[in-house]
């Protein structure tokens, strides 16, 4: 009897799978290991390339350190939206470039999400001029690499444009010239903040106006003028404040001086072709992107907004378009990062952007290669992500929601 237990007990203590082997055979914990073992040894690869990189730093008497960001900058930025000189640091202007990136970015993106879906829709238009006027503009845009279409544009704006003596003017306030666009630029006065309130509490309003107008017309079928009722809100309201609060606004029109204009705000000839440039470049894709959306609808939505008698606007505000946005909204999500990281082209025609400021002129100013690069490659990963996690937000809340 002792043998056989003693036997027993053996042939089980052989028989039990090892822990190891068991953990290995279950797919949630063999996925959970392959994970961190990939990890670790992506870690490791990082670990060992950082640590060649700082050797090889040392043997050419280097040191990997971000220190040279406390160091004078000693160079000249031609645009900036916060204060600088060229004794202030590096790091004031590496803030400068992420403000002119981001400046180029915000303004692209807006201008070519508006072209772009005019595009697309006009090349869907039964006017067949129209349609294929837009089909030739895309075709050629988008065939043409956008460093070009930055040089032409650029270059148009130096070369065509009149000198500032000559500039085109409208109401002797707004000058046009090659020097880049002059406007008046604003003086507020004490006060000001009431009607910067009043706006945004403004935009609160519309935002609850939408949503109850969308309600009533889902519930009883009532359809209320949205747009032209929020364009009233949102003027008049602040207009009203601005003027009860004694108009505290004040303009500094600009003037011609010997060679060239002062006072006002001007956007320089290297901004403006930079800021057209990639939002007509990246307009053609998303108008492209807009058209197949649309088309992804089916055409029995069309048949049945007509036959309740809705008009083609109409249709495509309240049928179509809300349809098509769960399609268009993660290519366009591509098209937004595109245009990012396509603006550090700027530093072909002398914009001063993340990539020429820190990752050009103060690159070699300190020999700070590693570092500057690193930094670059840091600041565009942030914007993408912010870029990416927004869109994400967005087309999550316009998703269908199952019932």
């Amino acid at each position: 009897m002792a043998v056989v237990a003693g036997r027993t007990s053996a042939t089980g203590v052989r028989g039990a799978p090892n822990i190891l082997l068991r953990l290995w055979r279950n797919k949630d914990t063999r996925s959970v290991i392959l994970q961190v073992l990939t990890m670790a040894l992506l870690f490791a690869f990082l670990a060992y390339i950082i640590n060649n990189a700082v050797l090889n730093l040392a043997v050419l008497g280097k040191t990997f350190s971000f220190d040279f960001l406390g160091f004078p900058a000693s160079y000249d930025i031609n645009q900036r939206l916060i204060e600088y000189t060229s004794q202030s640091t590096h790091f004031r202007a590496m803030l400068v470039g992420i403000l002119n990136t981001a400046l180029v970015a915000f303004f692209g993106i807006i201008t070519a999400t508006i072209v772009g879906f005019l595009f697309g829709i006009i090349r869907l238009s039964n006017n067949w001029i129209a349609s294929h006027i837009v089909y030739c503009i895309i075709e050629f845009t988008r065939n043409v690499p956008v460093l070009l279409h930055i040089l032409l544009i650029h270059g148009i704006i130096v070369h065509v444009l009149p000198s500032p003596r000559q500039a085109h003017t409208l109401a002797d306030s707004i000058f046009l010239s090659n020097r880049g666009l002059t406007i008046p630029d604003p003086i507020f006065g004490e006060g000001f903040s009431y009607t910067v309130i009043a706006f945004f509490v403004a935009v609160g309003i519309i935002v609850t106006f939408y949503r109850w107008a969308r309600k009533a017309r889902d519930e009883r079928g009532k359809i209320y003028p949205v747009f032209w009722i929020s364009v009233g809100i949102l003027f008049g309201l602040p207009f009203l404040v601005f003027l009860l609060s004694g108009s505290p606004l004040g303009w500094e029109v600009p003037t011609l001086g010997r060679f060239n204009l002062k006072g006002g705000i001007t956007m320089i000839p290297e901004f403006l072709a930079l800021w057209l440039a990639l939002s007509l470049y990246t307009s053609v894709f998303i108008a492209e992107i807009v058209r197949a959306g649309i088309l992804a609808i089916s055409k029995g939505q069309w048949e049945a907004s007509q036959a309740v008698g809705l008009q083609r606007n109409r249709i495509l505000q309240l049928v179509i378009i809300p349809q098509a946005l769960r399609v268009i909204i993660p290519p366009l999500t591509s098209q937004y990062l595109n245009l990012t990281k396509n603006s550090s082209l700027a530093i072909a025609i002398g914009y001063m952007d993340i990539v020429a400021t820190i990752g050009g002129i103060s690159m070699m100013q300190t020999g700070k290669e590693m570092e500057s690069m690193i930094l670059v490659l840091s600041i565009y990963l942030c914007f993408s992500l912010v870029i990416s996690a927004f869109m994400n937000w967005y087309n999550q809340r316009i998703k269908l929601v199952e019932r």
